[in-house]
């Protein structure tokens, strides 16, 4: 069966997945996905499309793992210790460079989430007042290694800014506090940031300066793919229809992602969809196909992350990605 005939059965198969779930649980294969963090807002989807049954009805019994950083999710996907993943381009082309075996087959954060937050009441207007000022994360959040970007693109020095070492988890209180004058942050939680400072916050996302890397992303081990391909192009065209029916509904995937995961908060998971959805939505995603990724960004991506963190043997990206195995009739709508 070709992919195309493939996908053609999974439209029947998923929109009456109760029906057909049975049968396909006789052929069903075991497939593991790490994520790149707990599970949050934007995994929702997921859970979702997995208590509908609709990767059983594509013969997929999707294990869904928890995550601790992209670098391992792009560790064990390219070691083949687990099939599929998600992490984020830039570390995942990282791990490739240093023997990972893994191909991203589907964007996540097909903008960039990277984000500067400050007190307008620090006299912080923008980053033209950066300078003199304190910024808060850890060593190695993306956001430090990557400063002399954001720095070039925004016209200030780099080391206009003092770097001061926080726990990602302390980074809102010890803005609040006073005791770093800036943080960075990924946008899906923007909103806490506003429901804690209010009219006072500020705030810029690196995608309005021009550098908008891919972020998360799905990625698949190489040898799986090669040797599954219809199995992967079934897992992301039910992954794209999952997404896509949680833009439409949101309250039945986050339903599902309170089921699964402890300690989580309904009002906070809401405004982490909206922003997921933002960070979803590209020309690429909205005309081609949910998920898509354009060969001009992921080449940007690779070179952005070959200058600022040391590709120990470079490749070719057009080599490390494929829009193969998406659907086309399934589209990102801007939210």
């Amino acid at each position: 069966m070709t992919i195309t005939t493939r996908r053609a059965a999974l439209a029947v198969l998923v929109a009456a997945a109760p029906l057909f779930t049975p049968l396909a649980a006789q052929a069903q294969q075991d497939v593991g996905l790490i994520l790149n963090w707990t599970p949050g807002a934007d995994h929702a989807p997921l859970f979702y499309a997995k208590a509908q049954g609709w990767y059983d009805a594509a013969g997929i019994d999707l294990d869904i793992q928890s995550g601790k950083g992209s670098g391992l999710a792009a560790q064990n996907v390219g070691v083949g210790a687990v099939e599929m993943g998600i992490a984020e381009l830039g570390t995942a082309f990282l791990a490739r460079s240093k023997g990972a075996e893994l191909t991203a087959v589907m964007a996540l954060y097909a903008n960039s989430p990277f984000t500067l937050y400050w007190k307008k009441s620090s006299g912080i207007n923008g980053p033209e007042d950066f300078p003199g000022h304190t910024l808060g994360n850890p060593s190695g959040d993306a956001a430090r290694v990557m400063w002399p970007a954001f720095a070039k693109a925004v016209g200030i020095a780099e080391d206009a800014v003092s770097f001061v070492n926080v726990a990602p988890a302390a980074k809102m209180p010890t803005l609040a506090a006073g005791r770093v004058d800036i943080i960075s942050d990924f946008y899906n939680g923007h909103d806490q940031k506003v429901k804690e400072f209010g009219e006072d916050l500020g705030h810029l996302r690196w995608s309005e300066v021009g550098l908008n890397p891919y972020g998360n992303s799905f990625i698949v081990n190489n040898d799986f793919l090669a040797e599954n391909g219809e199995l992967v192009a079934a897992f992301v065209e039910v992954t794209q229809r999952a997404y896509r029916a949680c833009v439409d509904n949101a309250a039945p995937c986050v339903d599902a992602l309170l089921d699964n995961a402890s300690g989580l908060n309904r009002e906070a998971m809401e405004d982490q969809w909206s922003r997921v959805m933002e960070l979803m939505a590209t020309d690429d995603t909205v005309e081609t196909g949910l998920g898509w990724f354009g060969a001009d960004r992921i080449q940007a991506t690779y070179d952005l992350v070959d200058t600022y963190f040391e590709l120990e043997t470079e490749f070719d990206p057009a080599t490390a990605f494929t829009n193969d195995y998406m659907s086309q009739d399934i589209k990102m709508t801007r939210p």
